[in-house]
């Protein structure tokens, strides 16, 4: 998909801030720093629409980013970090529940991993929680251009295996660096819209 015009909408923590427009919605979910941002970015061809940052667990609201005016990327806070106060923790978790529970537009889940490790606990709960709603997800291994390609398979296998997942889910090797994945990613993204 070529994209021509990419904006955060808003910052939102509760549903009656969320955007109105009835089009398809893709939120990713993943730890803090596992390159949520830089997927968006290498997405969307810009360089930091969606902040990057070298602090883990900046996120705390639902981003909502709109493309070409036809659908949003929205960037959920990243969980697994630990400088976060558990009352802060259950206050995202409720927030992140009430949209993904509740949310019409959500077309997919896009679950980000590292694909250089095995998917962590809260990476299998993520999993759990989507597939206990039934929604589709995808998962999204990141930062590939970080290990040899002739590894990516192996890898790959071993975060399905942790994961425990379906056949029909989908996964992608992705680089926010060299754009490993892009096109494969849009072509996933259109077959939900």
């Amino acid at each position: 998909m070529k994209v021509t015009s990419a904006d955060i909408v808003i910052s939102a923590v509760k549903p009656e801030q969320y955007p109105n427009e009835p089009i398809p919605e893709f939120a990713l979910a993943g730890r803090s720093n596992v390159g949520k941002s830089s997927f968006i970015n290498k997405m969307i061809n810009r360089k930091n629409l969606a902040r990057t940052s070298s602090k883990p667990g900046k996120t705390q609201t639902l981003n909502f980013y709109i493309i070409n005016d036809m659908l949003h990327f929205v960037d959920v806070p990243g969980y697994g970090y630990a400088k976060v106060s558990k009352t802060e923790r259950a206050a995202w978790g409720k927030m992140i529940e009430t949209y993904f529970t509740n949310r019409d537009q959500l077309k997919a889940a896009l679950l980000i991993v590292d694909l250089r490790h095995p998917p962590t606990k809260d990476d299998i709960m993520m999993y759990g929680f989507f597939k206990h709603y039934d929604l589709p997800v995808i998962v999204v291994a990141t930062k590939a251009d970080k290990i040899p390609k002739g590894k990516w398979q192996k890898h790959l296998k071993v975060t399905r295996e942790t994961l425990g997942m379906e056949k029909e889910d989908e996964t992608i090797v992705f680089s926010g660096e060299t754009g490993q994945g892009k096109d494969e990613a849009w072509g996933l993204l259109k077959k939900y819209m």
